[in-house]
C-alpha cells in the first residue's frame, strides 16, 4: 500500500489525506451524542429521609453515581439517614450525573461543654440548643441571683466548663429562686470546717458568701471556721434570723478555734478562761 501511494501523484495524496481526516472527524461528531448522550436525560428521584446503603443501590441502578458530600448530627433523625441532596429531587439531568448527599451521622460528636454559671435561664437555654445540646431537668435553690444558672449538672454530677460531652446530651440546670420569704435561724458555724459549713449552710437554703482565709490556711476545704457573719446569736444569746437564699461570710483558719458558749467567736489559740 505504501508503494501505491508513493507511486501516484503528489496532489492524489493530498486530496487522499484531506478525506480520510475528514471521515474521521465525521465519525467522531456523529459519535458524541452517544459518547456524551446528548438527549438523554433523566428525573433524579427523592432520597431525602431514606437510609444512606439503600439508597446508593437505587441511585446506581438508576444510572446514577453517589458521593457523600458532608455529614451532621441530628438526635431527632435516624442515623445514616439522607438529610440533604444535589441536585434536589425532581431535577432533569444527564445520565451518569453523581448525586451529593448529606448523611446524619450515626455517632453523635463530642463538643467542649460550655460555661452557663451566671448566665440567665434563657440565655442558657439558646447557648445549649445552638451547640446540639438538650435542656434536661431544672431545678430551684433560693439564691440572689434570681433566675441565674448556679450550676450545671450532667447524669446527677456537675459538669465543669471544657469537659468532653456528646452532642444531643440533656444538660440539667439549678437555677436560683431569689431570696425567699422564709426567716431561717443563722447556723452555728464556728468549729467546723469550711466543707461540714457548706454543707449545713445549704441544708438550710442559705449560701456560703466570702471566704477570707488566714495566710497559712493551703487547704480551704480542711480548713476551720472561727468566725462568720452574721453571727448565729447576739449578746443576749438569741438567735439571729436571715431568709432563705442569703449568704454567710466565712473567716478560716488552719487551727480549730476555741469555741466560747457565749460569744461563739472566739479566735483560734485562744485560751478559755
Amino acid at each position: 500500500m505504501f508503494r501505491y501511494i508513493t507511486r501516484g501523484p503528489l496532489w492524489v495524496n493530498i486530496i487522499i489525506g484531506f478525506v480520510f481526516v475528514g471521515a474521521i472527524a465525521l465519525v467522531f461528531i456523529l459519535s458524541l451524542n452517544v459518547l456524551t448522550h446528548h438527549g438523554v436525560a433523566k428525573t433524579v428521584p427523592s432520597v431525602t429521609g431514606k437510609k444512606l446503603d439503600s439508597v446508593q443501590s437505587f441511585l446506581k441502578a438508576q444510572g446514577f453515581s453517589v458521593v457523600i458530600q458532608d455529614s451532621v448530627y441530628y438526635d431527632s433523625l435516624p442515623p445514616s439517614v439522607i438529610i440533604k441532596q444535589v441536585p434536589e429531587a425532581d431535577a432533569v439531568v444527564k445520565v451518569n450525573r453523581t448525586v451529593y448527599v448529606t448523611v446524619n451521622r450515626v455517632t453523635p460528636p463530642n463538643i467542649d461543654m460550655p460555661n452557663l454559671v451566671g448566665y440567665s435561664f434563657r440565655n442558657a437555654e439558646m447557648v445549649l440548643h445552638n451547640l446540639g445540646l438538650r435542656l434536661g431537668d431544672t431545678t430551684n435553690r433560693p439564691d440572689f441571683a434570681k433566675n441565674s444558672v448556679l450550676q450545671q449538672m450532667f447524669n446527677g454530677n456537675e459538669i465543669k466548663p471544657g469537659d468532653k460531652i456528646r452532642m444531643g446530651s440533656a444538660i440539667s440546670l439549678v437555677i436560683g429562686s431569689g431570696v425567699g420569704n422564709e426567716n431561717i435561724a443563722v447556723p452555728t458555724l464556728v468549729g467546723l470546717t469550711y466543707n461540714e459549713a457548706k454543707i449545713l449552710l445549704e441544708a438550710n437554703g442559705l449560701i456560703a458568701g466570702s471566704v477570707v482565709p488566714d495566710p497559712s490556711v493551703k487547704d480551704t476545704s480542711n480548713s476551720y471556721v472561727y468566725r462568720q457573719s452574721p453571727q448565729d446569736k447576739d449578746v443576749q444569746g438569741r438567735r439571729y434570723r436571715i431568709r432563705s437564699g442569703q449568704m454567710v461570710d466565712l473567716w478560716l483558719s488552719v487551727n480549730k478555734p476555741v469555741v466560747d458558749t457565749l460569744t461563739n467567736l472566739l479566735p483560734p489559740n485562744a485560751v478559755k478562761q
